[in-house]
């Protein structure tokens, strides 16, 4: 399990449920990304029996969670409107290294271990933060989905990549994960 090197603290979910339509709106949008890069990895990498069956799981979850997320707009009657890029997943990938097939797989599996995991951090907290008990399970549930995600994502690249090489990178990418989500100015978003 990622054990991540930056620990955001509490008052950080107060901050993002300022504005809970926002953070819904920013929530479904992750979700949606989630299930295209799900899907992406299928299309790119399509021999990789393991990794398919994984992938299609995720990706029917991941949609899932979208509707689901659509479903709270709605009723809410926030409107889904247009996407931004998330300057969280902008500044990792920035440090992703290039390299052969192999090589770039095992960066894209790692990278998106790690969103899983802060994802699943901050789940948590907005579940301990919010008051309405719905919400609060909802939000729950989601956190361990995305723990799960995170272990598939790190299994995967075990299976795929020598444990010390995997290892060694997923450090790497944490410690540059950590100043990223430090840096970054507290929003109304998951990241």
């Amino acid at each position: 399990m990622v054990q991540l090197s930056y620990k955001t603290p509490r008052e950080w979910a107060t901050k993002a449920l300022e504005n809970f339509d926002e953070l819904l709106r920013d929530h479904a949008f992750c979700e949606r990304k989630a299930h295209a890069t799900a899907m992406k990895f299928i299309a790119q990498y399509p021999d990789r029996d393991e990794l398919v069956s994984e992938m299609l799981e995720l990706a029917t979850e991941e949609l899932l969670h979208f509707r689901q997320c659509y479903g709270l707009m709605r009723t809410r009657g926030v409107p889904l409107g247009k996407d931004a890029p998330d300057p969280y997943v902008q500044a990792l990938r920035s440090q992703l290294k290039g390299g052969d097939a192999d090589d770039v797989l095992l960066e894209r599996l790692l990278l998106a271990g790690v969103i899983e995991a802060r994802s699943c951090e901050r789940m948590g907290l907005i579940s301990e933060a919010l008051e309405d008990e719905k919400l609060r399970g909802f939000y729950r549930r989601l956190c361990q989905a995305e723990a799960r995600h995170e272990l598939m994502f790190e299994e995967l690249a075990e299976l795929y990549f020598d444990k010390e090489r995997v290892s060694a990178r997923l450090s790497e990418m944490l410690e540059h994960e950590a100043k990223v989500i430090a840096e970054l100015p507290w929003r109304h978003s998951l990241h």
